[in-house]
Protein backbone atom coordinates (compact mmCIF):
# COMPACT_ATOMS: atom_id res chain seq x y z
CA UNK A 1 0.00 0.00 0.00
CA UNK A 2 1.48 3.37 -0.99
CA UNK A 3 2.00 6.26 1.40
CA UNK A 4 -1.24 8.28 1.56
CA UNK A 5 0.81 11.48 1.23
CA UNK A 6 1.53 10.41 -2.37
CA UNK A 7 -0.95 7.88 -3.70
CA UNK A 8 -3.39 7.10 -6.47
CA UNK A 9 -6.26 7.51 -4.03
CA UNK A 10 -5.12 10.97 -2.93
CA UNK A 11 -4.59 12.18 -6.49
CA UNK A 12 -8.03 10.92 -7.52
CA UNK A 13 -9.67 12.53 -4.50
CA UNK A 14 -7.96 15.90 -4.82
CA UNK A 15 -8.21 16.17 -8.59
CA UNK A 16 -11.90 15.27 -8.51
CA UNK A 17 -12.43 17.95 -5.86
CA UNK A 18 -10.84 20.53 -8.17
CA UNK A 19 -13.01 19.37 -11.07
CA UNK A 20 -16.12 19.65 -8.92
CA UNK A 21 -15.23 23.20 -7.86
CA UNK A 22 -14.34 24.19 -11.38
CA UNK A 23 -17.65 22.94 -12.73
CA UNK A 24 -19.37 25.63 -10.66
CA UNK A 25 -16.79 28.42 -10.49
CA UNK A 26 -16.09 28.50 -14.25
CA UNK A 27 -19.72 28.71 -15.39
CA UNK A 28 -19.69 32.41 -16.28
CA UNK A 29 -16.36 32.27 -18.08
CA UNK A 30 -17.42 29.11 -19.92
CA UNK A 31 -20.55 30.95 -21.04
CA UNK A 32 -18.43 33.77 -22.46
CA UNK A 33 -16.12 31.28 -24.14
CA UNK A 34 -19.12 29.50 -25.65
CA UNK A 35 -20.35 32.77 -27.15
CA UNK A 36 -16.97 33.24 -28.88
CA UNK A 37 -17.11 29.70 -30.24
CA UNK A 38 -20.72 29.90 -31.39
CA UNK A 39 -20.12 33.27 -33.06
CA UNK A 40 -17.12 31.84 -34.89
CA UNK A 41 -19.15 28.90 -36.20
CA UNK A 42 -22.06 31.15 -37.25
CA UNK A 43 -19.69 33.46 -39.13
CA UNK A 44 -18.18 30.55 -41.07
CA UNK A 45 -14.98 30.83 -39.08
CA UNK A 46 -12.51 28.18 -38.00
CA UNK A 47 -11.35 27.68 -34.41
CA UNK A 48 -7.55 27.81 -34.53
CA UNK A 49 -6.17 26.00 -31.47
CA UNK A 50 -2.54 26.37 -30.45
CA UNK A 51 -0.35 25.14 -27.64
CA UNK A 52 3.08 23.67 -27.05
CA UNK A 53 4.38 20.85 -24.87
CA UNK A 54 1.66 19.04 -22.97
CA UNK A 55 -0.82 21.81 -23.77
CA UNK A 56 -1.10 20.03 -27.11
CA UNK A 57 -3.19 17.40 -25.33
CA UNK A 58 -5.86 20.04 -24.77
CA UNK A 59 -5.47 21.28 -28.35
CA UNK A 60 -6.29 17.74 -29.49
CA UNK A 61 -9.43 17.88 -27.38
CA UNK A 62 -10.59 20.80 -29.54
CA UNK A 63 -9.45 19.93 -33.04
CA UNK A 64 -10.70 17.06 -35.15
CA UNK A 65 -12.10 14.70 -32.55
CA UNK A 66 -15.29 12.64 -32.39
CA UNK A 67 -18.08 14.67 -30.80
CA UNK A 68 -16.16 17.89 -31.44
CA UNK A 69 -16.74 20.74 -33.84
CA UNK A 70 -15.69 20.30 -37.46
CA UNK A 71 -14.38 23.85 -38.12
CA UNK A 72 -11.30 23.39 -35.94
CA UNK A 73 -7.61 23.49 -36.73
CA UNK A 74 -4.65 22.24 -34.73
CA UNK A 75 -1.69 24.61 -34.95
CA UNK A 76 1.70 23.30 -33.88
CA UNK A 77 5.39 24.11 -33.97
CA UNK A 78 5.67 21.00 -36.15
CA UNK A 79 3.80 22.97 -38.84
CA UNK A 80 7.16 24.58 -39.64
CA UNK A 81 8.19 21.19 -41.03
CA UNK A 82 4.84 19.74 -42.16
CA UNK A 83 3.74 22.80 -44.11
CA UNK A 84 6.58 25.31 -44.04
CA UNK A 85 9.41 23.40 -45.67
CA UNK A 86 11.78 23.54 -42.72
CA UNK A 87 14.11 20.53 -42.22
CA UNK A 88 12.96 18.09 -39.52
CA UNK A 89 16.00 18.79 -37.37
CA UNK A 90 14.68 22.31 -36.67
CA UNK A 91 12.45 20.57 -34.10
CA UNK A 92 15.53 19.29 -32.25
CA UNK A 93 15.97 22.73 -30.70
CA UNK A 94 14.55 22.48 -27.15
CA UNK A 95 14.31 26.28 -26.99
CA UNK A 96 12.41 26.67 -30.26
CA UNK A 97 9.25 27.80 -28.48
CA UNK A 98 11.24 30.72 -27.09
CA UNK A 99 12.50 31.93 -30.47
CA UNK A 100 11.11 35.16 -31.89
CA UNK A 101 9.22 34.86 -35.16
CA UNK A 102 8.12 31.23 -34.74
CA UNK A 103 4.48 32.04 -33.97
CA UNK A 104 4.25 34.52 -36.83
CA UNK A 105 5.37 31.82 -39.25
CA UNK A 106 2.87 29.29 -37.85
CA UNK A 107 0.13 31.89 -38.18
CA UNK A 108 1.12 32.60 -41.78
CA UNK A 109 1.06 28.89 -42.66
CA UNK A 110 -2.46 28.54 -41.22
CA UNK A 111 -3.72 31.42 -43.40
CA UNK A 112 -6.62 32.23 -41.05
CA UNK A 113 -9.57 34.40 -42.00
CA UNK A 114 -10.59 37.43 -39.92
CA UNK A 115 -13.60 35.64 -38.39
CA UNK A 116 -11.45 32.76 -37.10
CA UNK A 117 -11.21 32.37 -33.32
CA UNK A 118 -7.85 31.64 -31.72
CA UNK A 119 -7.80 29.33 -28.71
CA UNK A 120 -4.36 29.55 -27.14
CA UNK A 121 -3.48 27.08 -24.40
CA UNK A 122 -0.58 27.33 -21.98
CA UNK A 123 -0.42 26.41 -18.31
CA UNK A 124 2.17 29.09 -17.54
CA UNK A 125 0.98 31.55 -20.16
CA UNK A 126 4.43 33.11 -20.43
CA UNK A 127 6.43 31.23 -23.08
CA UNK A 128 7.50 33.45 -25.96
CA UNK A 129 5.77 31.54 -28.77
CA UNK A 130 2.44 31.43 -26.91
CA UNK A 131 2.42 35.16 -26.16
CA UNK A 132 3.66 35.93 -29.66
CA UNK A 133 0.80 33.90 -31.16
CA UNK A 134 -1.74 35.78 -29.06
CA UNK A 135 -0.17 39.13 -29.98
CA UNK A 136 -0.12 38.24 -33.67
CA UNK A 137 -3.74 37.08 -33.60
CA UNK A 138 -4.80 40.23 -31.78
CA UNK A 139 -2.97 42.46 -34.25
CA UNK A 140 -4.93 40.78 -37.05
CA UNK A 141 -8.27 41.35 -35.35
CA UNK A 142 -9.01 37.83 -34.13
CA UNK A 143 -10.84 37.09 -30.90
CA UNK A 144 -8.74 35.12 -28.41
CA UNK A 145 -9.80 32.50 -25.89
CA UNK A 146 -7.04 31.54 -23.46
CA UNK A 147 -6.86 28.45 -21.28
CA UNK A 148 -4.19 28.92 -18.62
CA UNK A 149 -3.39 28.64 -14.92
CA UNK A 150 -3.84 32.03 -13.31
CA UNK A 151 -2.09 30.77 -10.17
CA UNK A 152 0.99 29.88 -12.20
CA UNK A 153 1.05 32.87 -14.53
CA UNK A 154 0.73 35.32 -11.64
CA UNK A 155 3.64 33.68 -9.83
CA UNK A 156 6.24 33.84 -12.61
CA UNK A 157 7.79 36.63 -14.70
CA UNK A 158 6.81 37.27 -18.30
CA UNK A 159 8.92 35.50 -20.90
CA UNK A 160 8.10 37.81 -23.80
CA UNK A 161 9.93 41.06 -24.47
CA UNK A 162 6.64 42.96 -24.30
CA UNK A 163 6.24 42.01 -20.65
CA UNK A 164 2.78 40.66 -21.42
CA UNK A 165 1.33 37.26 -20.65
CA UNK A 166 -1.30 35.19 -22.42
CA UNK A 167 -4.03 36.12 -19.93
CA UNK A 168 -3.38 39.82 -20.61
CA UNK A 169 -4.21 39.43 -24.29
CA UNK A 170 -7.31 37.21 -24.27
CA UNK A 171 -10.92 38.29 -24.73
CA UNK A 172 -11.92 35.45 -22.43
CA UNK A 173 -9.72 33.50 -19.99
CA UNK A 174 -10.56 30.03 -18.73
CA UNK A 175 -8.55 29.38 -15.58
CA UNK A 176 -7.64 25.70 -15.43
CA UNK A 177 -7.14 25.92 -11.64
CA UNK A 178 -3.81 24.09 -11.78
CA UNK A 179 -1.24 25.05 -9.14
CA UNK A 180 2.07 26.77 -9.87
CA UNK A 181 4.17 24.13 -11.60
CA UNK A 182 1.05 22.08 -12.43
CA UNK A 183 1.88 19.05 -10.21
CA UNK A 184 -0.68 18.44 -7.50
CA UNK A 185 1.05 16.40 -4.77
CA UNK A 186 4.20 17.48 -2.96
CA UNK A 187 6.91 14.87 -2.57
CA UNK A 188 8.81 14.27 0.67
CA UNK A 189 12.03 16.22 0.44
CA UNK A 190 10.82 18.58 -2.26
CA UNK A 191 9.26 18.60 -5.70
CA UNK A 192 5.78 17.52 -6.70
CA UNK A 193 4.13 14.84 -8.82
CA UNK A 194 1.01 14.31 -10.97
CA UNK A 195 0.02 17.22 -13.20
CA UNK A 196 -3.54 18.55 -13.17
CA UNK A 197 -3.89 20.91 -16.14
CA UNK A 198 -4.79 18.30 -18.75
CA UNK A 199 -7.74 17.02 -16.69
CA UNK A 200 -9.08 20.49 -16.01
CA UNK A 201 -8.33 21.72 -19.53
CA UNK A 202 -10.34 18.88 -21.04
CA UNK A 203 -13.25 19.64 -18.72
CA UNK A 204 -13.24 23.33 -19.66
CA UNK A 205 -13.04 22.59 -23.39
CA UNK A 206 -15.93 20.16 -23.34
CA UNK A 207 -18.05 22.45 -21.18
CA UNK A 208 -17.46 25.30 -23.64
CA UNK A 209 -18.25 23.11 -26.66
CA UNK A 210 -21.43 21.87 -24.97
CA UNK A 211 -22.56 25.41 -24.18
CA UNK A 212 -21.69 26.65 -27.68
CA UNK A 213 -23.69 23.79 -29.17
CA UNK A 214 -26.64 24.76 -26.97
CA UNK A 215 -26.43 28.35 -28.26
CA UNK A 216 -26.41 27.15 -31.87
CA UNK A 217 -29.36 24.82 -31.27
CA UNK A 218 -31.31 27.62 -29.59
CA UNK A 219 -30.75 29.73 -32.71
CA UNK A 220 -32.13 26.96 -34.90
CA UNK A 221 -28.74 25.85 -36.20
CA UNK A 222 -27.31 22.35 -36.19
CA UNK A 223 -23.82 22.23 -34.65
CA UNK A 224 -21.34 20.82 -37.21
CA UNK A 225 -19.85 17.97 -35.19
CA UNK A 226 -17.76 14.94 -35.98
CA UNK A 227 -19.04 11.39 -35.66
CA UNK A 228 -16.52 8.73 -34.72
CA UNK A 229 -14.83 7.39 -37.82
CA UNK A 230 -15.07 3.98 -36.19
CA UNK A 231 -18.85 3.69 -36.57
CA UNK A 232 -20.47 2.78 -39.91
CA UNK A 233 -20.76 5.82 -42.15
CA UNK A 234 -18.86 8.06 -39.75
CA UNK A 235 -15.79 8.60 -41.90
CA UNK A 236 -17.83 9.35 -45.02
CA UNK A 237 -20.16 11.70 -43.16
CA UNK A 238 -17.24 13.60 -41.70
CA UNK A 239 -15.71 14.08 -45.14
CA UNK A 240 -18.99 15.60 -46.30
CA UNK A 241 -19.03 18.05 -43.39
CA UNK A 242 -15.42 19.03 -44.01
CA UNK A 243 -16.19 20.07 -47.59
CA UNK A 244 -17.60 23.35 -46.27
CA UNK A 245 -14.14 24.17 -44.86
CA UNK A 246 -12.03 22.74 -47.69
CA UNK A 247 -8.49 24.07 -47.61
CA UNK A 248 -9.03 25.65 -44.19
CA UNK A 249 -8.82 22.67 -41.83
CA UNK A 250 -5.99 20.14 -41.76
CA UNK A 251 -6.41 16.51 -40.86
CA UNK A 252 -3.25 14.41 -40.73
CA UNK A 253 -2.59 10.88 -39.52
CA UNK A 254 -1.16 12.27 -36.28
Amino acid sequence: MSDESVSARRFARESMAVLDRLTESAQDDVGRAAELIADCVREDGVIQAFGTGHSQATVLEIAGRAGGLVPTNRLSIADLVLYGGEPPNVLDDPLLERRAGVAARIYELAAPRPQDLFVVISNSGVNNVVVEMALHAKEHGHRILAITSLAHTRAVPAGHASGRKLADLADVVLDNAAPRGDALMELPGGGAVCALSTLTGVLLVQMAVAEASALLIAAGERPPVYVSANVPGGFEGNLELEKRYAGRVRRTAS
